[in-house]
């Protein structure tokens, strides 16, 4: 069977890197993804694979049904939202919405389900069941398209097993990486106003210094980490914004703080975030001040199905050869495809995008990728849930 899906896969290669060049070139931001979403349609249409839309808004989700199409259901997703990064590539299908780029690899993601769609509709002959196309909107911004579509009604078919694929530019394209159990970290995205007396900072015992109790906050709240967490528990805390909007001889009245929480265990997680504002408010009582200190919560910790994904790796082996597959580390980063792991068998594993030699980093103005990709990732997909919906 792998040796009809390869042959199968070549004849539509060309068709989904023109699919990703022509996302890449018109990106659009997290739940705004219109023209996305009925350029999708519009492939649909005319490989006559039925769909429906409006999902969210602006998701789409296609069935491919083989013989006996209640027996068995297969999940395949694909993201299909850009960030808000102003694309500094020279390349002829660089981006043509100013300060929007597909830097994240989700064109590929759409392109690459575009292609074994069409490669499963060509052998819906071969399979029992349905296998679902998912094209999800919103990846990028809580709370996640994934959990939207969730209510929606996603999963009230119960999924025999759920699949996405990502790009992963430290891996040479061609290959392709896996891990079973937890893989991803949860995310929750950390606010907070620190409010004191502002004046001249030449007198600031007349004052209450936000900025002080602000650098407190920080260096504090990693005690978080050191001291509160179990040690053989990863846990990340960050905080990349701080405004104080003051000057060199002025203490504002106020700071804004926002920061990033993740971490793998979620009773831990919920922990954490009390601590945190125990420790904040705190600090900001005794130096005279106060704080607002809001926690938006984000993903869970994204878990990959052993059996499926010993499944999905096997199969990887065979399309690809032993030397093509590695064995993935934990990763702090998160995604909200976790939601739908919580929820069903799923595997959630990575595309080499990368070209041997500088790597071009995720989430930033230079990213791109190595478009021998393609000459895989939508063959192993389709392959992926054939395998899976005869297991």
């Amino acid at each position: 069977m792998i040796d009809i899906i390869k042959h199968t896969a070549k004849k539509y290669i060309a068709e989904t890197i023109e699919i990703r060049r022509f996302l890449h070139k018109n990106p659009e931001l997290s739940f705004k993804e219109y023209q996305t979403s009925n350029f999708i349609q519009s492939i649909l249409s005319k490989n006559k694979i039925p769909f429906t839309n409006g999902h969210v808004e602006t998701g789409v989700i296609a069935k491919i049904e083989g013989n006996n199409p209640g027996d068995k259901e297969i999940l395949l997703r694909a993201d299909m939202d850009a960030l808000p990064i102003h694309e500094e590539n020279q390349a002829d299908y660089c981006s043509n919405n100013k300060g929007v780029m597909h830097a994240c690899g989700h064109d590929v993601h759409s392109a690459s389900l575009l292609g074994a769609g069409l490669i499963l509709n060509e052998l819906k002959s071969e399979f029992n069941g349905t296998i679902k196309l998912v094209f999800q909107p919103g990846e990028e911004k809580i709370p996640g398209g994934a959990k939207l579509m969730i209510k929606d009604g996603l999963l009230n078919n119960n999924p025999q097993a759920c699949m996405a694929q990502h790009v992963y530019p430290d891996l040479q394209a061609g290959k392709v990486g896996f891990r079973s159990g937890i893989y991803m970290a949860s995310a929750d995205e950390i606010y907070v106003t620190v409010k004191g007396s502002g004046g001249h900072a030449a007198l600031p015992h007349l004052l209450n210094d936000p900025v002080l109790m602000t650098s407190q906050i920080i260096n504090n709240l990693q005690q978080i980490i050191s001291r509160f967490n179990k040690p053989d528990n990863p846990s990340v805390l960050s905080f990349g914004y701080l405004e104080a909007l003051g000057e060199t001889n002025i203490i504002p009245d106020k700071v804004i703080l926002k920061g990033t929480f993740r971490t793998f265990d979620e009773d831990w997680r919920f922990k954490a975030h009390d601590k945190m504002k125990e420790i904040a408010h705190s600090i900001c009582k005794s130096s005279g001040g106060s704080c607002d200190f809001d926690i938006k919560i984000g993903y869970p910790f994204l878990v990959n199905d052993k059996v499926v994904t010993e499944n999905a790796k096997n199969t990887a082996i065979k399309f690809l050869g032993k030397e093509n597959v590695i064995d993935l580390d934990l990763r702090m980063t998160s995604e909200d495809f976790a939601f739908i792991s919580q929820e069903r068998p799923s595997c959630f594993y990575r595309l080499g995008t990368g070209d041997g030699n500088t790597v071009k980093r995720l989430h930033t103005s230079s990213f791109d990728v190595n478009e021998e990709c393609f000459s895989i990732s939508s063959g192993l997909m389709a392959s992926i849930a054939i395998d899976q919906i005869h297991k």
